[in-house]
């Protein structure tokens, strides 16, 4: 039934595409745009859209050559296609783009290059490129610090993460920036498809409160040194398929999320409602954040996420699941894929886990929601820090299962300078960041855990806080099968799994394998 329903979605959006090219077709430079670094093109781009919205819509044609712009807006019914060749450039001066005062604070902000709103049958498509020119908008040479979490309950302390000189992983300092790249907001059935997107300043491509989204085929790459260039961010959305992606970010490669409103960032409408059924496929992602990451302070629920085949290299983080709000995170499969992480110097979110999955309290008040009916099948990791499943007294994860699991946990360059800590950062409190001993596989304050086919290996472990292969604390109905590990090498008198206040224990494990603790 879902792939029906997928396969409708394409033919749907084929046969929008086909009578955009058979409709009107508007070249911009029949419009006054001109190629090069001279001439700003925002006017001229804009009345090229609103002519062909005038004629019911079509297809809005950019040829070769290298267009500079500030913020332009699509309408209905409207295909933007890049020739090969051409270049859409953000403008390196703010004052090009358009302005907003940001409801949270009362500043004044800039919208990024596309900005479009309660627009249907849009579409973005052809073997061109779209670049934010990120070049214009950072301090290259200068590190951000660690603001947010502290470092002072590092194992490390002041020297977490540092960098003797230059500029190590990043990130660097923004200076004033436009924010989101290109935005669809409220936007129905929207097709981005085989362009090229580079260079952001900021969030790339962000969905925001829309029904029916199909991306294929897209190569996003910008620097990893970058802050905030997360590739694509789905916000409150529902029937969202994204496909066939190359994707190189600083921060988070894909994030689903169910945001309503979110710090002083363009695209919200303040909707509360539930966004569901987003599937994602035949990807690349890396990351100095998450490869994937799905909540964060969300006041959605999000339900109903696939993710498949998807090949995660490089990265700090590779999926994480993040619950700090009142919108729960539900009915997640993830199944075939590939990930490999690592850790980083400066600050970026997260500490080298494969996968992280925390559901702590990230606001005064309210009640949380739930993280729960999460699968992760046929997954294999490698990584230099250890899987976390991390919830707490009032909001415990829920029915979470491994199945055919193999994870290779090694030391890297930076284990001294990094390792041996958790990361919880967006949660209350300055203890944010703080050391802990890492087994393979930590979980606490959980219900319905299950486990089954798992290996752990461990690889050139020299590090004491390296300890067991699974350490779960304060569960409720846990079921261990077929778990083939052993202790760390740098604690072999310890047994491989350890468990600590918990009921309802099923396992098939010998007795020399686990130590319990009520």
């Amino acid at each position: 039934m879902r792939f029906m329903k997928n396969f409708l979605q394409v033919l749907m959006f084929a046969s929008v595409s086909i009578l955009q090219v058979k409709g009107s077709t508007f070249s911009i430079v029949d419009f006054g745009a001109r190629p090069g670094p001279g001439y700003i093109n925002t006017a001229a781009i804009q009345a090229t859209i609103d002519s062909c919205s005038k004629t019911g819509g079509g297809s809005v044609i950019v040829p070769a050559g290298i267009y500079i712009t500030g913020t332009f807006e699509l309408h209905s019914n409207i295909n933007l296609y890049l020739e090969a060749g051409a270049v859409l450039k953000g403008s390196s001066n703010l004052n090009e783009y358009r302005s907003y005062i940001a409801e949270n604070d009362g500043q004044t902000y800039h919208y990024g290059i596309i900005y479009t709103r309660k627009a249907e049958n849009v579409s973005i498509t052809g073997y061109g490129i779209i670049d934010g020119n990120e070049e214009a908008f950072f301090l290259w040479d200068t590190p951000k610090k660690i603001e947010w979490g502290g470092v002072q309950y590092t194992r490390q302390k002041e020297l977490f993460r540092k960098v003797r000189s230059g500029i190590g992983d990043g990130p660097v300092m923004p200076k004033d920036r436009p924010r989101q790249m290109i935005i669809f907001s409220e936007c129905k059935n929207v097709l981005v498809r085989d362009i090229t997107l580079k260079g952001s300043p900021f969030w790339t491509l962000h969905f925001a409160d829309c029904d029916g989204v199909i991306v294929n085929g897209l190569k996003i790459w910008n620097s990893l040194e970058t802050p905030n260039s997360d590739g694509i961010d789905v916000t409150s959305c529902s029937n969202v398929n994204i496909s066939d992606c190359d994707i190189r970010a600083g921060d988070d490669a894909i994030a689903i999320t169910g945001y309503a409103r979110h710090f002083e960032l363009p695209g919200y409408a303040y909707l509360l409602h539930i966004s569901e059924n987003i599937n994602i496929t035949n990807c690349h992602l890396q990351s100095r954040s998450s490869g994937i990451r799905i909540g964060f302070l969300d006041q959605n629920t999000v339900r109903n996420i696939n993710i498949s085949n998807v090949n995660i290299t490089g990265s700090n983080r590779g999926i994480g699941i993040f619950l700090r709000d009142e919108g729960s995170l539900e009915n997640i499969i993830i199944s075939q894929v590939h990930i490999e992480t690592r850790l980083h110097t400066g600050d970026w979110w997260g500490n080298g886990e494969p996968v992280h999955i925390s559901a702590v309290r990230g606001k005064d008040n309210g009640k949380l929601g739930t993280i729960r009916n999460v699968v992760f099948r046929d997954v294999f990791c490698r990584g230099e820090s250890g899987i976390l499943v991390y919830g707490s007294e009032e909001s415990i994860p829920e029915n979470i299962r491994f199945e055919n699991l193999y994870f290779v946990l090694s030391e890297g360059p930076l284990t001294a300078t990094a390792g041996g800590n958790i990361d919880l950062r967006g949660c209350l409190g300055e203890k944010q960041l703080f050391s802990s001993d890492v087994p393979a596989f930590y979980a606490r304050y959980v219900k319905n855990l299950r486990l089954s086919d798992v290996t752990i290996i461990w690889q050139n472990i020299t590090q004491s806080w390296f300890t067991r292969a699974l350490q779960i604390e304060h569960y409720h109905d846990l079921v261990l099968k077929n778990i083939r590990a052993n202790p760390s090498p740098a604690n072999p008198g310890l047994k491989p799994v350890f468990l600590l206040q918990g009921k309802g224990l099923q396992h098939n494990l010998a007795a020399n394998m686990l130590e319990e603790r009520k």
